[in-house]
């Protein structure tokens, strides 16, 4: 009998929303660091943060959801194409397997984001845009022990 395919994800808490960020973009979590602002980014963009070295864009994913932003307490940075991006987010809860048929049932991050959001992170960065995409929310009750989640892994 074949196991069902599953997919490794990190799972992050936004306010009060759970989401999937696939592991194959994530590059490393870290506790937020000074952000530089940036004149005429879109509201979604807090500024630059330098990781490792180097300016990073930083992405609130509060504002991502239609949220007010808040004091994120971790940064997950993603690889995006060639460059990194940080998302603040509220939490870093783990890395779960999530079988894939089910990534396609649950929401996309960007579902709940206006059309201006979405068209902005597409002009300022389509492989940014890709990345999002492939972020999915997930129900509430899926961090408590749903097994059609899997195990943590």
């Amino acid at each position: 009998m074949n196991e069902p395919k599953a997919d490794l994800s990190l799972i992050c808490r936004v306010h009060t929303r759970l989401c999937a960020l696939p592991l194959a973009h994530v590059v490393e979590t870290m506790r937020p660091l000074p952000v530089e602002a940036v004149a005429g980014a879109p509201h979604f963009v807090r500024g630059l943060a330098v990781i490792r070295g180097m300016p990073v864009p930083v992405v609130d994913a509060a504002h991502l959801l239609g949220e007010l932003a808040a004091p994120a307490n971790r940064f997950v940075t993603v690889i995006a194409g060639e460059r990194r991006v940080a998302l603040a987010v509220d939490s870093v809860l783990g890395v779960r397997e999530v079988p894939t048929d089910s990534l396609h049932q649950l929401p996309p991050l960007l579902q709940e984001a206006g059309g201006d959001v979405v068209a902005a992170i597409g002009l300022l960065d389509a492989e940014l845009l890709l990345v999002l995409s492939s972020t999915r929310l997930l129900p509430d009750d899926s961090w408590a022990g749903n097994a059609a989640l899997g195990a943590i892994a």
